[in-house]
């Protein structure tokens, strides 16, 4: 996973407490080669959901007798998804509990 992305949201959010803080943000573009955060988490969310669907179909070839798919195969692939989902589902708690914590700060 890219972590420009997540260290542009950081950068985001730091922003974002200073202006509540009630210090001048430098307003510019974006710097070279900055990553748009939500096309990251999209990519991140298009791949997982990819990565579910090829261990599903692997899994269901290998149970109508596919001889070219061996169940180690299938094994791993099926962690493999797992895996991803529950890392994106961490990267949605902690954005949530950004998003809490900067809404529950004084303005």
């Amino acid at each position: 996973m890219d972590t420009r992305g997540i260290e542009q949201m950081i950068s985001e959010l730091r922003s974002t407490a200073q202006a509540a803080g009630g210090k001048q943000v430098a307003q510019g573009t974006p710097e070279a080669g900055a990553v748009d955060f939500a096309e990251v988490l999209q990519t991140a969310l298009k791949d997982v959901s990819a990565a579910q669907g090829e261990a599903r179909a692997m899994a269901q070839n290998f149970s109508a007798g596919d001889p070219n798919v061996n169940l180690q195969e299938v094994m791993v692939n099926l962690q493999k998804a797992s895996l991803s989902f529950n890392q994106m589902v961490q990267v949605r708690n902690r954005l949530v509990s950004a998003y809490q914590d900067i809404m529950n700060m004084p303005v």
